[in-house]
């Protein structure tokens, strides 16, 4: 399983670098075993920053997360077990990262708070907010 986390990581990085240089832009993105969909985002505390990132450690989200509209978000699960990063609005996003990887999601594109759970652990609630 790490070397195909490995290796998705590794695509997701050229496709990540596609992107910048004019790529086409999907609604897909693919990282370490995550799988995003949405549009593009950030992360970051109360303050919209690129390279924005949602951790996930101690069975926790961190702090809620603003971001820009279709921002790139990386997504790090530091505990040793699988969690997702799934919105309450069905089809918004959905990422799910073994313990120990990271993968990354794209914020929706309209403006504003969006709550999100993990289906492996539905106490662990959190709010990406875009603007």
């Amino acid at each position: 399983m790490k070397k195909f986390g490995l290796f998705c990581a590794a695509i997701c990085l050229i496709t990540a670098m596609a992107t910048a240089c004019g790529g086409s832009g999907t609604s897909s993105e693919q990282s370490g075993t995550a799988t995003a969909t949405a549009s593009p985002a950030e992360t970051s505390g109360p303050a919209a920053a690129a390279g924005s990132t949602i951790t996930i450690a101690s069975m926790k989200f961190g702090d809620t997360v603003t971001v820009s509209p279709g921002a790139q978000v990386t997504v790090r699960n530091d505990d040793t077990v699988e969690h997702s990063v799934t919105s309450d609005d069905k089809g918004k996003f959905d990422v799910h990262v073994d313990g120990g990887e990271q993968g990354t999601l794209t914020a929706p594109t309209e403006p504003g708070e969006y709550t999100f759970y993990c289906v492996y652990h539905p106490s662990m609630k959190s709010t990406l907010i875009v603007k």
